[in-house]
């Protein structure tokens, strides 16, 4: 990895809401993608960013498998979207229902939306898949 540049504390990051899957899917588990959304919180970090991923804390508190709770945590995430500079959307393993739900919200909004990816071999690692292959 290229040596970190120090930057200055007082730089001000932009506020970052991230949108990657959460629940477990036929083909990934919520293991998988909670590891998926901390390199995704990492990858802004790195990239003088200051993330917010809602799914990273509001399933902790309410039940993600009820509707009307899961709605409550779209919502709640929403607010915090109305005051972020970029939507970063981490699609590399999928975009869900929640998702789309949110991006929608977003694109009424007006806020702008960056789709990304991060990079192949940390994907596989969080897979499990042999990064050599």
């Amino acid at each position: 990895m290229a040596e970190k540049q120090s930057m200055n504390i007082l730089s001000k990051p932009r506020c970052v809401i991230i949108e990657s899957p959460y629940a477990a899917t036929a083909e990934r588990t919520k293991e998988q993608h909670r590891a998926y959304l901390l390199a995704a919180m990492r990858y802004c970090v790195e990239r003088n960013e200051s993330p917010v991923a809602s799914h990273h804390w509001l399933p902790d508190i309410l039940d993600d498998n009820g509707p009307y709770e899961r709605q409550l945590g779209i919502r709640c995430g929403v607010v915090w979207g109305e005051r972020a500079d970029l939507i970063a959307v981490f699609s590399d393993l999928g975009v869900s229902t929640g998702m789309k739900q949110a991006i929608e919200v977003y694109k009424t909004l007006g806020k702008p939306i960056e789709w990304r990816s991060l990079d192949t071999r940390v994907v596989r690692k969080i897979l499990g898949m042999d990064i050599a292959a």
